[in-house]
């Protein structure tokens, strides 16, 4: 029995060694010594639904209190305070994000790609704002936006600029909007995100020309009022043209105006409209054949920002990481072999061929050969219609904040003796 018994535990042990030998040999153990290091990688913590629902929360009540402390109650001092929370909660704790301006690339691009999908809360980041302007001016850019409370907050002596110049710079935010919408539209790159000045301070992990960059604006804004607001800010577009039919807007005086002339320096952004002086436009010589010319060359800035636009296509498109991949192993071969080009060798190791990526390169470069287009011809659209706007007088008996210009801000308000 005892033999019996010591044979069945033999064959027993033989047959457990030889089974997890095969499954040694069917799984080797991977093998980790080619000298490769992983790196160390910071993903941030997702999060919850709940909380994302809440920044929607956050962000109706501020454009509320907002809207009710520029129109209702007329305090600067309020607007500077929810300003203050803002810069605190969006930017400093949200780490600017999820932001109004940025959300622009997501809807775009939800237009464009049937395969994203846009999260609700990144709509309604994108929509509240633009509805809000539209019945209430400019609120947002008063209280809610902490890229424009940042510049706010260090506002020191500012400078008033030409109007020449102030139309001049006027155009960058178009351009920058178009260029948004192309990029996003085409998969290439959400450049509104990616070079964003106040992200990194944000954060406080900017790159250094990043923070270059953010500091850079926040020392000229002491001086020239919110530069990225007035002469960068893409979403700010949008908001001008909401604000321009707003029901509801910040009014200098509360009642009528007596004339005094107090609040003719208290905007630091150039946005209030003086009364008309008819002499002085009957002297300008701006008449009717001059607005009919400028009228009929609109069509001409359009055709050639269509044929600008078409001319530069494939430069631009060469942003795009498939076409400037695929131009880069067409037009050199021998670059397979440099195994310094992280693009390159992460493409051949991926065991692709040409053939689909250069498809793929056609493709997008056709879309941008269309997109360029109509972005170019949107911008000349832009510039017909701002020349024709400097000799379009119109009759204004009071001193008035200009509709489109103007961000709510409350300043002019405590310059003004009148009483309700």
């Amino acid at each position: 029995m005892k033999k019996l018994k010591y044979i069945f535990w033999t064959v027993a042990f033989v047959v457990l060694y030889v089974a997890a030998s095969a499954q040694q040999q069917r799984f080797p153990k991977p093998e980790f010594e080619s000298g490769y290091e992983q790196p160390t990688t910071i993903t941030p913590e997702p999060r919850a639904l709940s909380l994302e629902y809440f920044d929607v929360l956050v962000l109706l009540v501020v454009l509320s209190l907002a809207s009710w402390l520029v129109l209702k109650k007329r305090s600067r001092q309020g607007v500077l305070w929810l300003s203050v929370f803002t810069l605190i909660y969006f930017g400093f704790y949200r780490d600017g994000c999820i932001c109004s301006i940025g959300a622009i690339q997501n809807v775009t691009l939800s237009f464009f790609d049937p395969a994203y999908a846009i999260s609700l809360t990144a709509l309604l980041f994108f929509l509240l704002p633009l509805a809000f302007t539209l019945f209430f001016g400019r609120t947002f850019c008063a209280g809610a936006c902490p890229l424009g409370a940042i510049q706010d907050l260090i506002i020191i002596k500012p400078i008033s600029l030409p109007k020449w110049l102030n139309k001049t710079l006027g155009l960058i935010p178009y351009i920058y909007l178009s260029l948004a919408v192309l990029f996003a539209a085409t998969g290439t790159d959400f450049i509104i995100c990616r070079y964003d000045p106040f992200v990194g301070i944000f954060r406080m992990e900017a790159k250094f020309h990043m923070a270059v960059l953010g500091v850079s604006f926040l020392l000229m804004g002491m001086f020239v009022a919110r530069p990225y607001c007035r002469f960068f800010c893409p979403y700010g577009v949008l908001l001008s043209w909401m604000s321009r039919f707003s029901k509801w807007h910040l009014s200098i005086t509360p009642s009528a105006c007596i004339q005094c002339k107090l609040c003719t320096n208290s905007c630091p952004f150039d946005a209030i409209d003086y009364p008309t002086n008819e002499k002085e436009v009957v002297k300008s010589g701006l008449g009717p054949k001059r607005f009919l010319v400028y009228a009929v060359l609109i069509p001409v800035w359009v055709a050639a920002g269509v044929f600008v636009g078409e001319r530069t296509h494939t430069w631009l498109s060469k942003a795009n990481p498939d076409v400037y991949l695929a131009e880069l192993l067409i037009s050199n071969p021998e670059i397979k072999n440099d195994p310094d080009n992280i693009d390159v060798q992460t493409f051949l190791a991926s065991g692709k061929t040409m053939e689909p990526l250069v498809e793929e390169a056609k493709i997008i470069r056709g879309k941008f050969y269309i997109g360029s287009m109509i972005a170019g011809g949107f911008l000349g659209l832009v510039i017909g219609m701002t020349l024709l706007n400097t000799i379009v007088f119109r009759k204004r008996q009071d001193y008035l904040p200009h509709k489109g210009n103007c961000f709510s801000c409350a300043r002019c308000v405590d310059y003004c003796p009148v009483e309700k």
